[in-house]
C-alpha cells in the first residue's frame, strides 16, 4: 500500500502537468465524439442493424458520460491545487499517496477511503 507522505514540489509539478494533459486529452476526445455522433444515419437499415446501431449509441453515451465525469474530476483536482489542497483525501483529509496519484492524478480519495466506499 502507498505510504501517505506529503508530496514534494517536484511530484506536485509532475502530477499537475499530467492533470493538464489529461484535461486536454479528455476535452479533445469528447469534442471529437460529439462531432462523430452528430452524423445521422439517413439510410434505411434492417432490423438487426438498427438494434446494433441502438446498442452502439447506448455504449457511446455511457462512454461519453464516463469521460465527462472524469473530466469533472480532473477539473476539481486542478481547482484543489489552486487552493493548495491537491493530494489530500476529500474524506479523511490525509495525504493521498504519490503512487496512487501517479496512476490516477484526479483521484479525490485515498486508498483506504476508496475501499470503504466500495464496500
Amino acid at each position: 500500500m502507498d505510504e501517505p507522505d506529503e508530496l514534494s514540489e517536484a511530484q506536485v509539478d509532475e502530477l499537475l502537468a499530467a492533470l493538464r494533459a489529461l484535461e486536454d486529452e479528455l476535452r479533445a476526445t469528447l469534442d471529437g465524439r460529439m462531432k462523430a455522433e452528430a452524423v445521422t444515419l439517413d439510410q434505411p437499415i434492417g432490423r438487426v442493424s438498427r438494434v446494433d446501431a441502438l446498442q452502439q449509441k447506448a455504449m457511446q453515451e455511457a462512454s461519453r458520460r464516463s469521460m465527462g465525469l472524469r473530466l469533472q474530476q480532473v477539473r476539481a483536482a486542478l481547482a484543489a491545487a489552486s487552493r493548495d489542497e491537491y493530494g489530500l483525501c476529500r474524506s479523511c483529509e490525509e495525504p493521498i499517496g504519490y503512487r496512487r496519484l501517479r496512476a490516477r492524478p484526479e483521484t479525490p480519495l485515498c486508498l483506504r477511503c476508496q475501499a470503504g466506499r466500495e464496500r
